[in-house]
């Protein structure tokens, strides 16, 4: 396996270009299930997770091309046609859905459009349990018919789905967007409670009233939808990732460094925006992006609640963390979304640093500094944490598992070095 080696204790300087969110991404490549027409989207990551989806929707008969990068370079990204005029079968099979949670965003688009669907129970990073019974029983209220049988969910609306109103126990980003393409064209209203509100949420909604579902309350927790009978083609652009933009503030604050993000929106990362400045980073809004810097002071320690948006993000908690672990003082670090998302500690702990978990927060002591050490990664989130701590570390810090890096970060290496970070990867032989 791949492996990241840093030498640490170097400020990073430059501009780095945001891509597309991969979060938003995956939900409207499913959303081409919808329509028999060509959906456009630009602005896509070259991530393995893309990569993922694209073979499951080629698996169940989308025809897929694909127009290489779009003009501009940069943040602009890569352009996907997605024709689903033909789809012969509707079994998304265990080999792919495995190796990504996000594959059970097909459900809801095949039920509704054809009346049946057999999806294997999902994979993906083992932060803790992620439950797909919202996606199930909202689809239930939907009229759909579920059995679960050898690891596969198996649903059926013969004579197509019905409006209704779904009131969500919990707030969930997938379950929100399944439940919205399958309600699309059901037949009737339909109400959903408690909606998550995550702006890839809001992404998804605006792709499919592009494609002529029609669609009120984007944007907060209430959506209604009224069925319409089919949905048409489209061209879209998927919005900038938000976790990719606070991974790289958290790159300038942690080195002392000064680096411009371009093509990231401030709006959308304002709860990560306001840690970072109670902790003594700068960050201004620039053209087309925001600036980071720490050029003097020490970062002092905050407390971290991770909540559904606008709160503090699940996928920033462990970049923040390692970012404490470099500040003066204490913080606590409360992950309310995920029971199982601490385990980049034992690794940050590894390189010195002070941190006890009790329950579901850890308190996160600042050390003077962190030291290079072989480190192993768990997850997506928890892998970049590690390449930040070990930008910030004396000596050399080398990261094994770095295929969960692949999933979620585009050229990570290349985008760090750039900015005077001294990293490589070192392929496996």
């Amino acid at each position: 396996m791949d492996q990241i080696r840093i030498r640490g204790g170097k400020p990073l300087n430059g501009t780095i270009n945001i891509g597309g969110a991969k979060n938003a991404a995956l939900p409207l490549m499913a959303a081409s299930l919808m329509t028999a027409e060509t959906l456009n989207l630009s602005n896509l990551p070259h991530l393995v997770d893309i990569s993922t989806m694209v073979h499951l929707l080629a698996e169940l008969g989308v025809e897929i091309s694909m127009d290489g990068n779009a003009p501009n370079g940069g943040h602009i990204g890569r352009a996907l046609n997605l024709r689903a005029e033909n789809i012969p079968g509707h079994t998304a099979p265990y080999d792919l859905v495995r190796r990504m949670r996000a594959s059970i965003l097909v459900l809801g688009p095949l039920v509704s459009r054809f009346g049946e669907a057999r999806v294997s129970l999902p994979g993906g990073c083992a932060i803790g349990t992620r439950p797909v019974d919202l996606h199930l029983n909202g689809l239930r209220e939907l009229g759909a018919e579920i059995e679960l049988a050898e690891g596969y969910i198996q649903a059926t609306a013969p004579n197509g789905l019905q409006g209704g109103k779904i009131i969500f126990p919990s707030v969930s980003v997938g379950a929100t967007e399944n439940l919205l393409m399958a309600a699309c064209l059901a037949k009737g209203e339909t109400t959903l409670l408690n909606a998550a509100r995550e702006p890839e949420v809001a992404d998804l909604a605006h792709c499919l009233v592009a494609m002529g579902a029609d669609i009120s309350g984007i944007g907060s927790d209430t959506l209604t939808i009224q069925g319409v009978d089919s949905l048409h083609g489209a061209d879209y652009q998927v919005i900038p990732d938000r976790i990719e933009t606070g991974t790289y503030a958290v790159a300038a604050a942690i080195t002392g460094g000064d680096i411009i993000l371009k093509g990231c929106g401030i709006a959308q990362n304002t709860a990560m925006i306001d840690v970072l400045r109670r902790s003594g980073v700068t960050v201004d809004e620039v053209e087309d992006g925001m600036r980071v810097h720490r050029t003097t002071g020490a970062l002092k320690g905050v407390d971290i609640l991770t909540e559904p948006y606008p709160g503090f993000p699940t996928d920033m908690q462990a970049q923040l963390m390692a970012l404490m672990a470099t500040a003066e003082g204490a913080s606590m670090i409360t992950e309310s979304i995920f029971e199982n998302r601490f385990m980049h500690v034992p690794e940050l702990c590894r390189m010195g640093a002070d941190i006890n978990v009790h329950g579901a927060s850890a308190i996160v002591r600042g050390v003077g500094h962190l030291s290079g050490a072989p480190l192993m990664a768990t997850d997506l989130r928890a892998s970049v944490s590690l390449v930040l701590a070990g930008l910030a570390a004396e000596g050399e810090t080398l990261v094994s598992r770095v295929y969960h890096l692949d999933r979620g970060y585009e050229r990570l290496e290349e985008k760090l070095s750039a900015c005077g970070a001294d990293i490589e990867r070192i392929e496996s032989k």
